[in-house]
Order: C-alpha cells, then sequence, then structure tokens
C-alpha cells in the first residue's frame, strides 16, 4: 500500500470520458460539481424526482434521468455512488441490462462485498473499488460541494476485473477532485474503516442518545463536534455497518477495553487516570501526523 505518484501532465485523456454517476446525493453530486469541465459527458442517474430536479435546475450534469438503461448507453466510465447495498444491487443489475463491457468505479464505504461482486462481473466488465474519506453529516444533493474531496485520502481497492487502463483512469480522477489515492486491499479497508469511520458514528450516536435534553443549553463546540457524525444519514449507515459488521464488532470491542478502564480509573479515584490519558492525547497526535 502506497500513495499514488501521479503524473500532472496525463489529465487530458480524461476530457475524452463519458461519466455516468448513478446517485446525485452528497458524494456523487459533489464528484459531479468537482469533474464538471474535464470530461466530455456527464451523466448523473437518481430515483427521486426532486433530486433530477435540482441537478437540472444547478446544471450539476449534463444529462439528469431516471432511466438507467439509456444512461449506461452514453456511458464510458460509471461510478456507483448509492448506499453500499444499492451499489451491490447495482453490480447484478449492470450487466443484465447493459451486457456490453464497461468500466466501473464504486464510492462504497466497505470493500470486501462490493469487491466480491466485482469480482463476478462477466468477462470484458472492467471494475475498481473506492472511498473517499470525506463527507458531511447532511446528505443529499443540496448539501453537495465539488471541493468536498480536496485533500482527502481516497481509497482504491483492486478486483479481479482491475486493467492498467481504469488504474490510470481512476488516478487521473482522483488527481482532477484534489484528493490523494492509497491503494489498499479490501480486507484492511474494511478493518481501518471500522475503527477511524464507522466506529467513530457508533460512538457519537451513543453521545448523542444519553445526552439528557435538558442539557442542551450548555452544548459548545465540543459536543457539536464529537456529537455530529450522530445527524448522518440513517439509510447510509445502517449498510456501511451492516456490509462491516465483524470488523465493526472488533472496533467496538476494542473501544469497550479502553472505555471501562477509564470508568474504573475514575471509579476508584485512582492515580492511572492521567497517565491513560496521556496516552490518548500522544496517540491522537501520533494518528494526525501519520494521516498527514
Amino acid at each position: 500500500m502506497k500513495f499514488a505518484n501521479l503524473d500532472t501532465d496525463e489529465d487530458q485523456f480524461f476530457i475524452e470520458q463519458s461519466i455516468c454517476i448513478i446517485g446525485l446525493g452528497l458524494m456523487g453530486g459533489s464528484l459531479a460539481l468537482a469533474l464538471r469541465g474535464y470530461c466530455a459527458r456527464l451523466i448523473g442517474v437518481d430515483t427521486v424526482p426532486s433530486t433530477l430536479a435540482l441537478a437540472r435546475q444547478k446544471n450539476v450534469v449534463d444529462l439528469a434521468t431516471d432511466d438507467l438503461t439509456e444512461a449506461l448507453a452514453q456511458a464510458d466510465l460509471v461510478i456507483l455512488a448509492a448506499p453500499v447495498r444499492a451499489n451491490l444491487a447495482l453490480l447484478e443489475k449492470i450487466p443484465l441490462i447493459h451486457p456490453d463491457p464497461i468500466s466501473i468505479i464504486d464510492l462504497s464505504s466497505t470493500k470486501s462485498m462490493i469487491v466480491a461482486s466485482m469480482n463476478q462481473l462477466p468477462e470484458g466488465f472492467e471494475a475498481l473499488g473506492g472511498h473517499p474519506m470525506c463527507g458531511k453529516e447532511k446528505s443529499g444533493l443540496s448539501h453537495a460541494d465539488g471541493k468536498l474531496f480536496w485533500d482527502a485520502t481516497f481509497a482504491l481497492t483492486e478486483t479481479e476485473h482491475t486493467t492498467p487502463e481504469l488504474r490510470n483512469l481512476a488516478e487521473q480522477m482522483i488527481r482532477i477532485i484534489s484528493a490523494k489515492a492509497l491503494w489498499i486491499d479490501a480486507p484492511t479497508h474494511d478493518r481501518w474503516a471500522a475503527a477511524t469511520s464507522h466506529l467513530p458514528y457508533l460512538v457519537s450516536s451513543a453521545l448523542a442518545a444519553s445526552t439528557p435534553s435538558e442539557a442542551a443549553p450548555l452544548i459548545g463546540p465540543g459536543f457539536q463536534s464529537t456529537g455530529r457524525l450522530a445527524g448522518s444519514d440513517i439509510t447510509m449507515m445502517v449498510d456501511i455497518l451492516t456490509t462491516n459488521h465483524q470488523q465493526v464488532l472488533d472496533a467496538l470491542a476494542r473501544y469497550r477495553i479502553t472505555l471501562e478502564e477509564i470508568e474504573r480509573t475514575l471509579r476508584n479515584a485512582s492515580d492511572e487516570l492521567p497517565g491513560l490519558l496521556e496516552k490518548a492525547n500522544k496517540n491522537y497526535k501520533k494518528l494526525i501526523d501519520r494521516q498527514r
């Protein structure tokens, strides 16, 4: 695993592509905004009429449609930007309605089930798993932002249908949206994402659920930043948690051990508390330094 070394002189290849983004929510809409002007044509597919209307009103894509067959017929590269289980269903559906080989990249937050499904695609299809490590607690096209991916890590996971050409295309796309490519295998991705993304959502949800309403007047930046993820789209998060449940359970178990240790020192008024907090402080700084 390593960050890709990208050649900024190669961007022109991308302009020849007709790109179909399936799912015009926060991620798909933000990607469309980031790619405008860098490809031959942008096609957006969504099943929600109000989303399609907003996409047309704001000129997010060149064509906004709910007709998947029509969209696929015009696409060179398909980007799956729906929730995880919807993307899994699309990977089964696309070859049935568009048997001609096509290139596919997904943006799902979990990778093992996606990669396994991509490996089952018919011969000739090209497929690559992807996951941009960015987002907001607010969902929907109305919150889309073309700068969402700036300086974010964009995980890329090879499949049995990944070709050098698709690798190159994905790295160009990531460079164009100002993200950073990180090649990683699916099991490692899901284990790391459980610790850095999926567990924080559960911790945030537990905090929000256990905070008494009468404490609201004293909410400040600390609660807002720690509890922010509890406001995330529930359908999306249920998909993520259920398609990575074992890794999330393992992360929860590690977290529970640490939390119980902190609880024990508080209950016993132990002198160990400063040491535990110092250990956490140092590990936080180490993690942030390594991420940078």
